[in-house]
């Protein structure tokens, strides 16, 4: 047999197996002996096998249901009873399984709330209608009493839902290489073990202390879930909900806990796990969000600084113009001797200071890193007011810089240039547009206390109102009509990145504050 092929005939067959293996483990507190217990997990295997196999699924999740029938329960006499019962459930879940494999998406975790919605209701409305129709079916053929229909009914729905509910979002990440990485990285974290212990403590509250005075600390039960879900997102829910489940089953089972039903107390964990993975859909949601805008900040603050880049390669690339035009010069005069070697050795330091500036904007554009050297105030402030000094001259605009502290920073002089120059542009920007003359932008700088240097631009725009200071730093917000909302947003964030602050004062006038800590002062 070819590999391949011996390889899809063991997942068959370990399909089969896991599938009996669940099918006889939660057969527990059957209804007359019948496939109606409440907690069936096996269908939950079975519409992921289906869903990930296709039609080679679809014959061996029916056949397995039959199967496991005879298997689990036994051959009775009027074995072609059990048979044709076992074929309506056959019939039941492949039908389920192909409605859901026109909904979901094959390289979808169940992570946000769109499809956690597609997912929970056919799995609701589709359980609830093979439940009716197996109840009938066994009616019809005999094996069911009369006066059970509607208890058969409920409790196979119960036990169906919950067990396809909280066991499918396991077995669906267990399918997924992305989800099981997801899950194996969940289960290495610290925090996985503290909500597993706050589980079995939970569990000894809600049933040893609180148990016989009818499981009113069920709700104890919650906290561990929660907990998960909102730390971990889905991943997190579906390890402390599956584990749950099992925790609430073996107890029940080993304690024959008796004061409340354990279908009612599967209703209350099928509650449990649905809150839980709503809470992690909207956490997972928010963190993708979260890190988009991320990316998009930092597609912006890439692209603010290919300006300073320019600049900063400018002067590596003239220098490498210059180093070429003299090797040229000496090898026309047969140079090749240690004048020649030297320009050589210029060409390639110039072009290692392009490479650097270069693979700086790459890294910063990956990953928003900082490369961080001691900088001098004095030279950083002159690269970033070079451009608006120009600027000053052609605009009518008069720009003042005072005396600049002696004084050295630990950061990314790149980025903090970036910083400088929206500041500025900021500044003239809002000169311009005031009315007030003369237009005046100036940069200040001071030494304060406690090894820190504040940077202030102040403008005679019309300043700001206390609503537009609110919203200053909010990503997409902008004053101006031309505006994309992103430079003080990028501004902000390559600030703290140095453990500095960065604000804007409310006043008639526009005045923003920063502040870094200083690596070394001279005054």
């Amino acid at each position: 047999m070819p590999k391949p092929a011996f390889g899809l005939f063991l997942t068959h067959l370990g399909f089969v197996i896991a599938y009996i293996s669940l099918d006889a483990t939660s057969f527990i507190h059957s209804l007359h002996g019948l496939n109606i217990t409440p907690w069936n997990p096996a269908p939950a295997l079975g519409l992921v096998f289906l869903l990930r196999q296709g039609s080679v699924g679809r014959w061996l999740l029916a056949g397995t249901v039959m199967l496991s029938e005879f298997v689990v329960r036994g051959v009775p006499q009027a074995w072609w009873s059990s048979l044709l019962s076992a074929l309506v459930l056959a019939v039941g879940y492949v039908s389920l399984g192909e409605f859901l494999r026109k909904r979901l998406l094959p390289t979808g975790l169940l992570d946000d709330r769109v499809s956690l919605g597609k997912w929970l209701l056919p799995i609701a409305l589709g359980s609830f209608s093979i439940s009716l129709l197996y109840a009938s079916s066994l009616r019809v053929l005999g094996l069911l009493p009369p006066g059970d229909w509607l208890t058969a009914v409920i409790q196979f729905w119960v036990g169906d839902a919950v067990g396809i509910a909280v066991a499918m979002p396991l077995f669906w990440w267990l399918s997924d290489a992305r989800g099981l990485e997801l899950l194996k990285a969940a289960v290495r974290q610290w925090e996985t073990l503290g909500y597993v212990a706050l589980s079995f403590v939970a569990l000894w509250l809600a049933f040893d202390v609180g148990g016989q005075s009818g499981f009113k600390l069920f709700y104890l039960l919650f906290f561990p879930i929660v907990w998960a879900s909102a730390r971990q997102g889905m991943a997190g829910a579906i390890i402390s909900a599956s584990l749950l489940q099992i925790e609430v089953i073996a107890v029940v089972q080993y304690l024959d806990y008796t004061v409340v039903p354990l279908a009612e107390l599967q209703i209350l964990s099928l509650a449990m796990a649905l809150i839980g993975f709503y809470i992690a859909a909207v956490v997972d949601e928010q963190r993708r969000t979260s890190e988009e805008l991320k990316q998009s900040l930092r597609l912006a603050a890439a692209g603010e600084m290919a300006g300073a880049l320019a600049h900063e390669l400018n002067q590596p690339l003239t220098a490498l113009d210059a180093y070429a035009a003299a090797c040229r010069v000496l090898m026309d005069k047969g140079e090749s001797g240690d004048r020649l070697t030297l320009a050589i050795a210029g060409m390639l330091r110039e072009s290692e200071r392009a490479g650097i500036v270069v693979r700086r904007l790459r890294d910063f554009f990956r990953t928003g890193g900082t490369t961080l050297e001691v900088v001098s105030l004095a030279s950083l402030i002159h690269q970033a007011i070079a451009h608006y000094l120009e600027k000053a001259r052609q605009s009518d605009v008069r720009f003042e810089v005072s005396e600049i502290p002696e004084v050295t920073l630990m950061a990314d002089r790149l980025q903090l240039e970036l910083v400088l120059r929206n500041l500025l542009a900021n500044a003239f920007d809002a000169a311009l547009a005031g009315a007030r003359r003369p237009m005046v932008v100036t940069l200040t700088g001071r030494v304060l206390p406690g090894e820190r240097l504040q940077i202030t631009v102040e403008d005679t725009g019309k300043g700001l109102a206390s609503g537009e200071a609110a919203r200053l730093f909010e990503a997409f917000h902008s004053t101006k009509s031309s505006g994309l909302g992103l430079g003080l947003v990028i501004s902000k964030s390559i600030v703290e990145t140095h453990g500095g602050t960065l604000w804007g004062e409310v006043g008639d006038h526009g005045v923003f504050n920063l502040i870094l800590p200083l690596h070394e002062s001279r005054q």
